[in-house]
């Protein structure tokens, strides 16, 4: 694998969660960060325990990323300090939990505005530089989601479904510039989404769950490997294989079922 010491590696929802993890396992391979998410604070606690541990040389750029033109902020912003991107992370993403006619059309705007339109953006803003330079790398965060129609997370699933399709279109037209695009399907992980969803956890997710840092480095690696996607986890690629198998009206019956049974907090 390709060895990134030196290189900056551009994360964003980096505040939490898997964005942290994403930003800690670089920083242990020796590369600069730049950290991207809305917590200024957050952000610098990061940076300061990167910069502690690793010696890590980071930027932070607190900015709400479901702004029309922020990825070209970012973009500019680094342009202007001479920033070349080698890798850039699209972790940055919001789910709402519910029926979608119960929830308010702000939360289900917000979720595709960052899990679609930012993403696109900021995928087309910085892997067309690294084509320019016949080299880089993309990992698009999408879910297990991607593969199901599933009720109460309509939004979000139908979202992730993009990202995956997305990411997997794009690593065959840009392998020939020398750009490597890989798209992780995370099943339930151990971060904050839960909470800022508002869901109770169900059964399934609560016997199913993985840990974030062993999340990212399944992903980094299958990223430097060259995979166009990756299902970290064996029970995620059973369930994501089996479910498949399934006549699509069912497919959401059962994802419907794995969100809310046994639910509690």
């Amino acid at each position: 694998m390709e060895s990134l010491r030196d290189r900056w590696v551009l994360v964003t929802g980096a505040s939490s969660g898997l964005g942290a993890d994403f930003a800690r396992n670089f920083a242990a391979r020796g590369c600069k960060l730049v950290l991207v998410a809305r917590r200024e604070e957050r952000l610098a606690q990061l940076a300061a325990e990167l910069a502690k541990h690793h010696g890590t040389e980071t930027r932070v750029v607190a900015l709400d990323l479901t702004v029309d033109d922020a990825a070209e902020q970012v973009r500019d912003l680094l342009l202007a300090e001479g920033i070349d991107v080698h890798v850039l992370v699209n972790n940055a993403g919001a789910g709402a939990f519910g029926p979608f006619l119960a929830s308010d059309w702000s939360r289900q705007r917000q979720t595709l505005a960052l899990d679609v339109m930012a993403l696109a953006h900021l995928t087309h803003c910085f892997a067309k530089d690294m084509a320019t330079r016949g080299s880089g790398y993309v990992l698009q965060v999408a879910s297990i989601g991607a593969f199901l129609p599933t009720p109460t997370y309509a939004t979000y699933s139908a979202a992730k479904s993009f990202v995956l399709s997305f990411g997997e279109a794009l690593a065959r037209e840009l392998a020939p510039q020398g750009v490597r695009v890989c798209t992780v399907c995370p099943g339930v992980t151990e971060t904050e989404f839960f909470e800022a969803a508002g869901q109770p956890r169900s059964l399934f997710q609560r016997m199913s769950v993985m840990a974030s840092p062993a999340v990212v480095k399944i992903s980094i690696d299958a990223l430097l490997r060259g995979k166009t996607s990756v299902v970290p986890g064996l029970l995620n690629k059973v369930s994501s294989l089996s479910m498949r198998l399934l006549p699509r009206q069912m497919q959401a019956v059962v994802a419907h079922a794995l969100m809310v049974f046994g639910a509690k907090s």
